[in-house]
C-alpha cells in the first residue's frame, strides 16, 4: 500500500556520524526541476552513467537541503548550505552514498514499483513455487559391497 505524507513537510536524514540534513520532501516538481537543471542538461551525451549520476543528486541536493548540522569549513566553524557548500558536501563519498540511499533511492524504489512487478519476499526461494511434483516412493540407496 501506497502511504500518501499529505504534511509534506521538511524532514532530517542522517548522512554520517553527526552530520544530518533537513530535506525538502522528494516531490514531482523538485524532480521535474532538477532533471531541468541547466547542470543536468550541460552533461555531455558521452558522459557516464556515473558522471550522470553525481551531475542530477548535486543538482537536487541544491533543490532539497533546506538547513544541516555537523557541518563546517576548513577552520571547523559551522557553515551555512550553499550551492558551492552542496556541491563539495556530495563530493566526499560517504555522504554521496547516504544522500542516495536515504532520499533518493526511495522515490526511485516507488517509481520502479509502479513500472514493474512488487518485490520479491526476502530469501533465495521466497516466493518460489514447486515446479516438480513429489516423488513417488524414497529412493534406493546404493549397496555396499
Amino acid at each position: 500500500m501506497l502511504t500518501l505524507d499529505l504534511t509534506n513537510a521538511p524532514r532530517w536524514h542522517d548522512l554520517a556520524p553527526g552530520v544530518r540534513a533537513q530535506l525538502r520532501p522528494l516531490t514531482t516538481v523538485l524532480m521535474v526541476a532538477t532533471r531541468s537543471d541547466p547542470a543536468v542538461e550541460a552533461v555531455p551525451e558521452d558522459a557516464s552513467d556515473e558522471e550522470r549520476a553525481v551531475a542530477f543528486a548535486k543538482a537536487l541536493a541544491r533543490r532539497a537541503v533546506l538547513g544541516w548540522e555537523g557541518i563546517g569549513d576548513a577552520d571547523g566553524n559551522t557553515i551555512e548550505p550553499s550551492p558551492k557548500a552542496i556541491d563539495a558536501l556530495l563530493d566526499v563519498w560517504p555522504i554521496f552514498e547516504a544522500f542516495q540511499l536515504t532520499y533518493v533511492s526511495k522515490g526511485l524504489l516507488l517509481e520502479q514499483e509502479k513500472n514493474a512487478s512488487a518485490l520479491s519476499p526476502n530469501g533465495p526461494s521466497a516466493g518460489v513455487s514447486d515446479t516438480a511434483r513429489p516423488a513417488r516412493k524414497p529412493a534406493r540407496t546404493a549397496r555396499r559391497g
